[in-house]
């Protein structure tokens, strides 16, 4: 019996993942999914996902200065804004698609401002796109964060039909909330990158949680909803 994989909880010293005679705990995937790994590693065959895969690990690399250095000793000195915007110069990308939330329209208009000086021709879809009413999904006065006043409902679908139909080569998503950015990478047909993700109390940086959790969000540590709702 396989088990669960379980890479997250991993402990062991050499792991197969990464030594070639590495070992690997009773649920390690790399031992036990060596069929599934071997058909999925097919996909890369395909020239487009090669040079895609190609790319992505280059990048990677470029990310680190003195890497020709021993001991090597991580220097990362790229931030996430910078690998994007050289990430789409080397696969030839022109036309990049910006799905943002209009909570963060000042950042996505940086973000439009630092793609166009890089060259690249941007087009950029907001959340509340079409002005379509909650009520079309079914949302109820109590289930609105403003009760008993129109609102309108975040289309992920929405946008990504948009930049479908402009046929933008790479997309970019700005702080689309949990679930939204779900069915926007489920419509999209452009591959897509994460440039922010959304966390309305820590800053857009929900690591805080994970880096705190032995503390201050120790909390979420506990079983049920009540305990980490804060709503009142």
């Amino acid at each position: 019996m396989k088990g669960n994989p379980a890479c997250a909880t991993c402990s062991v010293k050499d792991p197969v993942c990464r030594v070639e005679d590495g070992k690997g705990p009773k649920a390690c995937p790399t031992k036990n999914y060596r069929e599934t790994i071997e058909k999925a590693l097919k996909e890369y065959e395909k020239p487009e996902i090669r040079e895609f895969a190609r790319m992505a690990s280059i990048q990677e690399a470029e990310c680190y200065s003195n890497r020709h250095i021993r001991p090597f000793v991580r220097h990362p000195v790229k931030p996430r804004v910078q690998e994007v915007c050289e990430f789409a110069k080397k696969m030839g990308y022109r036309k990049l698609g910006i799905a943002f939330c209009g909570g963060l329209s000042s950042e996505t208009k940086a973000l439009t401002k630092i793609l166009e000086a890089q060259g690249f021709e941007v087009v950029s879809v907001i959340c509340r796109v079409g002005c379509t009413a909650k009520e079309t999904i079914g949302i109820r006065q109590e289930e609105k964060i403003r009760i008993g006043q129109f609102e309108v409902m975040c289309s992920p679908i929405v946008q990504a039909a948009i930049l479908n139909e402009e046929k933008t080569n790479f997309n970019i998503l700005v702080g689309l909330c949990v679930g939204h950015d779900s069915l926007f990478f489920k419509y999209t047909k452009a591959l897509t990158t994460v440039l922010i993700v959304k966390d309305r109390v820590l800053g857009h940086n929900p690591a805080a949680a994970l880096y705190t959790v032995g503390g201050y969000y120790s909390r979420m540590l506990r079983p049920g909803v009540d305990n980490t709702d804060c709503s009142g």
